[in-house]
């Protein structure tokens, strides 16, 4: 009898064991998740006026500059360490400094209008904002420029 006493008891300590483990790993996790959630509020944060630009049906060899607006929404300085955009045809010009909060900031994009056709290209920024990767795009339609007649 006393053999199955002692073995009752183990096990009751053993519960106890595992109780107090899994209400201290709780704890740990839920002070762990707030203190994300409270340093997510110290990013910044594109707000862009648009984000996508449509250059509507231009002539060939046009100007292909167009310019993203943004500001800097968040309560960190934002600072973009790339822009990519899906082909060499779309060259984007961006600030190498840092973007204060409430700072308002340019992205250009000059599109090569040599090519007749509609199109439709991707700008992916890179940057330590909110949203790692931002997705603009830009879209349109180059028709060629008539010949000139010769009479």
């Amino acid at each position: 009898m006393k053999h199955q006493v002692r073995i009752s008891n183990r096990n009751q300590k053993n519960h106890i064991i595992t109780l107090i483990s899994m209400v201290c790993m709780l704890l740990f996790s839920c002070i762990n998740f707030a203190q994300e959630l409270e340093s997510s509020h110290d990013i910044g944060v594109f707000h862009f006026d648009e984000e996508v630009i449509d250059y509507g049906t231009i002539a060939q060899n046009d100007n292909g500059i167009r310019t993203f607006k943004f500001t800097n929404r968040g309560r960190a300085p934002i600072v973009i360490s790339n822009v990519k955009t899906t082909c060499g045809c779309t060259v984007p010009t961006y600030p190498k400094q840092a973007i204060l909060p409430g700072e308002t900031a340019t992205i250009d994009i000059k599109y090569a209008t040599n090519r007749v056709g509609s199109f439709s290209k991707t700008i992916t920024i890179i940057s330590n904002a909110d949203e790692r990767q931002k997705k603009l795009r830009i879209k349109g339609n180059v028709i060629a420029k008539p010949k000139a007649s010769v009479n």
